[in-house]
């Protein structure tokens, strides 16, 4: 399954409604920091569940309490509709 192409206005648009993203090489990413191992695979179980109800995966690696998160729609050709979905729901993660 894959999105409609986002325009350059709307990943403007989703870039300044979620500022702790940022542009890299076709996709967005983003850094996530947490206080133990333990609280950063929680919030990794918790993005699993999501990618799992949109089948739509990210690249990503933690190291202790961090977590680097990087996600583009590889079906679509570039960030998408679906990406605008998945990055809203994780960042509603809190």
């Amino acid at each position: 399954m894959s999105g409609t192409v986002l325009s350059e206005p709307e990943i403007d648009a989703l870039l300044d409604q979620h500022p702790d993203w940022a542009r890299e090489d076709g996709g967005l990413e983003r850094t996530f920091e947490f206080g133990s191992f333990v609280v950063a695979f929680s919030f990794m179980s918790s993005v699993a569940r999501i990618s799992e109800e949109l089948f739509h995966h990210p690249e990503w690696s933690n190291v202790y309490g961090t977590v680097r998160v990087r996600i583009t729609d590889h079906d679509a050709g570039g960030l998408s509709t679906l990406d605008r979905t998945w990055i809203e729901r994780v960042d509603a993660l809190g």
